[in-house]
């Protein structure tokens, strides 16, 4: 017999956010935005008996949140959460960064206008972090009017209404940073993902270069990430520009890109140490994720590989968007045994806030998703409830 589920002490409560749209675009085609209308769906954990003015929002590029350890743990200590999805909830193939932080805001502004929340702060876990400092940045100082791709999308005229606070947590730099930081450098020909350079293939039992690594070969390798993301960014415009100037209907194409999970640090821990353990990653084992159908960045599109992938081009980098951040508190809490935020990239953040109300917390051991780690959940948690009480964003 099925072990039954615990009892939530909370309600979930059906959020759905639509609004007219005049796009360029409709990379959902069939689906959200084909009758000029956008469907956002989200879920709202609702504390029985405990109303609250404030309202913890968490939202993710791609998945959804609802039944993670952290937005539930949150709801059962009595606060009310928004678990918020984009219109690319589950299928990031076709996904459109700036479009994102549009549905945010208009998440934000819902949450204050119809559900009547006087304060809304923004939870960018894992990689709803960098969409959080993307937003909030474009909220404060709006800048962007087109899509890397080269489509209009104005955010300055979006009205982005800012967030109260902002708890960046278990989060990396960027989707265009942390990909490439994962890129197999070794694939020579994106073609044949057969075809790859035997120095740098460190998943090989061949490979002359074995764990621990020196310093002179993680840079070569580093290197060589970077110019395979050049590589296909130069490609994706390339083929964008093609398709423009053929003007015979096709105006987007799909591609996969091969062996997107690959990382020095995972098969050698001396590498930006912390309390992860050797040979594993937030998936399972890297050998096997590498090649899996579920990795960063497999199935993409040309316009999509640039606004969220492209080293170069993605508007959604972390530090650039943290320097923009200045009217509102942040709160960086950092899990020490992370396996997929690697090591540096919180300090990162942390350097490049522009805000002076900023705190940064630890949680000694935690991973990623607190899996049978319930005293460093319940710290996470006292630490978020505590922030917020200290910077009178949560009634005492």
């Amino acid at each position: 017999m099925a072990e039954a589920a615990p009892t939530e002490a909370f309600d979930r409560i059906p959020v759905i956010v639509s609004f007219a749209e005049q796009v360029k675009m409709t990379e959902t085609y069939g689906f959200a935005g084909s009758t000029g209308k956008t469907f956002l769906e989200g879920q709202r954990l609702g504390p029985r008996g405990k109303p609250s003015d404030t309202l913890y929002l968490f939202m993710h590029p791609a998945s959804t949140l609802q039944l993670l350890p952290m937005p539930t743990a949150l709801a059962s200590a009595g606060m009310h959460v928004l678990c918020a999805g984009s219109r690319y909830a589950k299928n990031d193939s076709p996904l459109i960064l700036e479009k994102v932080v549009y549905d945010l805001g208009q998440y934000i502004r819902h949450a204050k206008e119809t559900l009547g929340y006087k304060k809304v702060i923004l939870v960018g876990w894992s990689g709803g972090g960098s969409l959080s400092l993307f937003y909030e940045a474009q909220s404060e100082q709006p800048s962007i009017t087109h899509t890397p791709g080269g489509d209009p999308y104005d955010l300055t005229a979006a009205g982005l209404p800012r967030a109260d606070g902002l708890i960046f947590i278990a989060a990396h730099l960027s989707r265009a940073e942390l990909m490439t930081e994962w890129l197999d450098p070794s694939v020579t020909d994106e073609q044949d993902p057969d075809k790859r350079d035997p120095e740098l293939d460190i998943y090989s039992a061949s490979c002359p270069n074995k764990p621990p690594f020196t310093k002179e070969f993680v840079v070569r390798f580093r290197a060589a990430q970077v110019a395979r993301n050049r590589r296909i960014t130069n490609w994706a415009m390339e083929t964008l520009e093609k398709l423009k100037n053929r003007n015979d209907g096709e105006i987007e194409r799909a591609f996969v890109v091969h062996r997107t999970m690959c990382d020095v640090r995972w098969i050698d821990p001396s590498i930006d140490p912390n309390g992860r353990k050797p040979n594993w990653c937030y998936l399972g084992d890297p050998r096997t994720v590498n090649v899996g159908p579920v990795g960063l960045a497999r199935f993409t599109t040309l316009r999509s590989w640039l606004s969220q992938w492209s080293y170069d081009k993605s508007n959604g980098k972390g530090a650039q968007n943290a320097a923009k951040i200045t009217a509102i508190p942040v709160l960086q809490i950092v899990n020490q045994a992370d396996d997929a935020v690697p090591a540096t990239h919180n300090p990162t953040v942390r350097a490049a806030l522009g805000t002076k109300d900023k705190e940064y917390v630890e949680i000694h051991g935690g991973t990623h998703y607190y899996l049978g780690q319930p005293r460093q959940l319940k710290e996470c948690i006292d630490a978020v409830t505590g922030w917020s009480r200290r910077k009178g964003l949560l009634a005492a």
